[in-house]
């Protein structure tokens, strides 16, 4: 089972947290997450457990521990979403502008003021 542990101390590395969730069952596996540009932990990091009663036991006993200072927030892992294709678009493509026949008549400016005064 995989599990989520959020607020870490910055100071946490997978070591550590291997051996906070190791009293409670086999730890597979304990990462803590880093900022590739920064280099400096994120403050959260996963725990993949090879019990699923062992890992809800984990998560029942470290959830709002205190951990160096910081009380820790401990979850049963959520799955990954799957991003749509294509990526980087926010927005929804807009549809394309029809092209006109006549042009727009001149409403505004100097010529449009002349036209209005002149017919």
């Amino acid at each position: 089972m995989n599990i989520y542990v959020g607020n870490l101390p910055y100071t946490v590395r997978d070591e550590e947290l291997r051996a906070t969730f190791e009293p409670y069952g086999q730890v597979l596996s304990a990462e803590v997450i880093f900022d590739k540009r920064t280099r400096r932990s994120r403050g959260y990091g996963f725990v993949e457990m090879a019990n699923e009663a062992e890992a809800r036991r984990a998560i029942s006993a470290l959830n709002g521990k205190d951990l160096n200072g910081r009380e820790l927030r401990v979850d049963a892992s959520q799955p990954k979403t799957e991003k749509p294709a294509g990526g980087g678009e926010r927005h929804a493509p807009r549809a394309p502008r029809a092209a006109s026949a006549a042009p727009a008549p001149a409403t505004g400016g100097i010529k449009g003021f002349f036209r209005k005064l002149f017919g």
